[in-house]
């Protein structure tokens, strides 16, 4: 039952600590990341979140490659509405043209922040043409092109390998569509995951990209040698989880051992739901409930996330995790 298992970071902030810290401990984590066997670092886009670092994410991409050398690196994922297609091309193209055979690009569809993001992005609210950007960008990365108007130089001929990231259906039949990668964000949105996974293989259409349907879900790990200290530093995520809910985010909270006493037990519902894809305990509880994630959904390969406050605490929940995988 052996599959693939990569890793996304945001690059959490953790409370009493800066964002120059959470930069040296994603650099810590993707050096071990690679030395335990992870297949994949990505990093993800945010904006205007004091608690998540990677809001410049094919910069910080381009850390992690330098200081890691077999592990793919990417994004998971840059939100094109945000950007000019051309932009990311010669981006990610500048990336694979440094580190070749190593750099993946997840794309999303969401702004990444919220309506004062939007607006100092200089983004259309109204425009949703996220589907005609994916395959203007496509082209750019494809082969070349010495007759176009406009190239990504450098870009064209790397033929970056380009996903798409979703938490909904829409994501599912674009993939299926243009016959690319579909990575699901069941790590925090996970009601739609088992229908979009239905209709993205179903419908999936192979080409130039792909022959045939790619699953990858994204499943939480707070793991620790003892299964309550495991549920103890999972409190920091769910903690940071109400706080975005109820629009006031922050550095990522310190762990508490009486979560309902602090978000009170219906926001913990609430919560728990969005989280519910997830994997908590020690080694043993982590084995049986990753089993049956991906006995349930089988899924090509998974991707662990998990913030945790404590950064040696965090190191020592990704080893478990990866020692878990690895002797499935």
């Amino acid at each position: 039952m052996s599959i693939p298992f990569s890793l996304l970071d945001l690059s959490p902030v953790p409370e009493g600590f800066e964002a120059a810290d959470a930069i040296r401990n994603t650099l810590d984590l993707a050096r071990h990341a690679e030395n335990w066997g992870y297949h994949r670092f990505w990093l993800a886009e945010h904006h205007n979140m004091p608690g998540i670092a990677s809001a410049a994410t094919a910069v910080l991409i381009g850390l992690v490659a330098q200081v890691t050398t077999r592990m793919r690196v990417g994004a998971g994922g840059i939100m094109l509405p945000n950007h000019a297609p051309l932009t990311v091309a010669e981006a990610f193209g500048t990336l694979a043209t440094a580190f070749p055979g190593r750099i993946d690009l997840g794309l999303g569809r969401a702004p990444g922040g919220d309506g004062a993001v939007i607006r100092a992005l200089r983004r259309d609210p109204m425009a949703d043409s996220f589907p005609q950007d994916v395959v203007e960008l496509l082209d750019y990365l494809g082969p070349e092109r010495p007759g176009a108007a406009v190239r990504a130089l450098p870009g064209e001929g790397t033929n970056v390998p380009v996903w798409i990231l979703g938490s909904s259906l829409f994501g599912a039949q674009l993939a299926a569509h243009l016959g690319l990668p579909y990575a699901f964000a069941s790590h925090f949105a996970p009601s739609d995951m088992e229908r979009a996974i239905a209709i993205y293989r179903e419908r999936f259409r192979p080409g130039p990209w792909n022959d045939r349907p790619q699953v990858v879900i994204a499943i939480n790990v707070f793991a620790a040698d003892d299964a309550d200290q495991a549920r103890y530093l999972r409190t920091s995520m769910q903690l940071a989880f109400a706080q975005l809910r109820t629009g006031v985010p922050g550095k990522l909270p310190r762990p508490v051992h009486d979560l309902d006493a602090a978000i009170g037990p219906q926001m913990r519902r609430m919560v728990d739901e969005a989280l519910k894809i997830s994997a908590v305990g020690d080694a043993a509880a982590i084995g049986e409930q990753m089993r049956a994630l991906i006995a349930a959904y089988r899924p090509d390969e998974v991707i662990l996330t998990g913030q945790i406050h404590d950064h040696q605490a965090r190191l020592r929940s990704f080893q478990i995790a990866a020692d878990v995988m690895a002797s499935m």
